[in-house]
């Protein structure tokens, strides 16, 4: 189900790609999001973007057609997309082969788009100006409302009066689509196989944030480093590198190397009821890998390592309020000599850099997750 969103900027697009999104379990995005996550490639594509963006030129028709076309064959937008910003004229718009589903025109006067918008500067969103928007609306009438009687002649085109409620105009294009909202929610596809997210990564590369991304996805979050976590505020210990340490020798000591696997299975069993996703944070040993593999052999498993550079991490260890200062050279030889950490690392199905803000990371993650979770059946 491939369907394209159209409408001047405050038309309501990505309020009804996300919600759309969630209910169609198909993937939501921009030319925007395609041309930032493709700038970041180091790939012939990668390096053409990023230096014409950086100049402060537009992506050409001829080469954002290519682009958007080699980025949408890719496995995770195979069940379909929702694609908002683009075709933004004529030429695109007849130049782009891939089958379209529909083509939903959400249409709203411009002066409500602009109070819209006006709302949201109230709001603190100060990316979008009102004489920005006058000029991205001008834009739109001029160069994209062209498209429209395009798509109407191919009959994809479905005009949506976009100044009704969310709720009603999420029931009009479900209903449009062939869908309904039930008393149990929207009839889905059902993922084929489960699927078990291990996260990895040193000491401040940021697993907790990580996990924190995925758990606003409303997934379970199993945390291999609360079994020591938790002794030691149960028994009133010190959140020190030398309690951490013989904790972590006594357990491996106890259960093996795949000691934190061992005593979080039943959990992973549980959490599979319910979820066809289950997060781990803070994978630690090959041992440890070896053995949910060994344990779960129907459910695909992935490992995601996140990577900062030294100074990021133990810098931000230092400022932590929980379990400050848990980081440096000899924890992470440690964890890589002793606790065999390397080996997942270095065996990662994605490799993630967080040496940025928050909001890199969660781009990052998004690009992640869209794979696993729209790309794998």
């Amino acid at each position: 189900m491939n369907i394209i969103l159209i409408g001047i900027p405050g038309a309501g697009k990505s309020t009804q790609g996300n919600l759309l999104s969630k209910q169609l379990k198909i993937p939501y995005l921009s030319t925007g999001h395609i041309f930032r996550q493709i700038a970041s490639e180091k790939t012939k594509w990668g390096r053409f973007v990023k230096e014409t963006m950086t100049s402060g030129l537009l992506i050409p028709d001829k080469e954002t057609i290519e682009i958007v076309a080699e980025y949408l064959r890719r496995p995770e937008y195979k069940r379909g997309y929702l694609l908002d910003g683009f075709p933004r004229n004529i030429y695109q718009a007849k130049r782009f082969r891939a089958e379209i589903t529909a083509a939903f025109y959400l249409k709203v006067p411009d002066k409500e788009a602009l109070w819209r918008i006006a709302g949201r500067a109230d709001e603190g969103r100060t990316d979008d100006t009102v004489s920005a928007v006058k000029k991205r609306i001008e834009i739109f009438h001029e160069h994209t409302e062209p498209i429209l009687e395009m798509y109407r002649e191919k009959k994809q085109l479905i005009e949506v009066d976009g100044t009704r409620d969310i709720r009603n105009i999420n029931e009009f294009i479900l209903k449009r689509l062939g869908k309904r909202m039930g008393k149990n929610g929207l009839s889905n596809w059902k993922r084929s196989r489960k699927i078990l997210l291990a996260i990895v990564g040193l000491s401040g590369a940021g697993k907790t944030e990580a996990a924190g991304f995925f758990r606003e996805k409303n997934l379970p979050i199993i945390s291999f480093s609360n079994i020591i976590n938790d002794y030691i505020d149960q028994n009133k210990l010190k959140h020190t590198e030398a309690v951490h340490k013989k904790l972590r020798i006594e357990f491996r000591e106890k259960y093996g190397m795949e000691s934190m696997a061992v005593l979080n299975k039943s959990k992973i069993e549980e959490e599979f009821k319910d979820s066809s996703i289950v997060v781990i944070e803070g994978l630690y040993s090959w041992e440890e890998y070896l053995y949910l593999r060994k344990e779960f052999p129907r459910i695909k498993l992935f490992l995601i390592a996140l990577h900062a550079d030294k100074r990021v991490r133990y810098k931000r260890v230092s400022v932590r309020k929980y379990r400050r200062g848990l980081s440096g050279p000899d924890r992470d030889l440690h964890e890589l000599s002793n606790l065999h950490k390397g080996a997942p690392i270095a065996f990662a199905d994605f490799n993630v850099f967080n040496n940025g803000t928050m909001k890199s990371l969660y781009e990052n993650l998004e690009e992640v997750y869209r794979q696993i979770f729209y790309g794998i059946g």
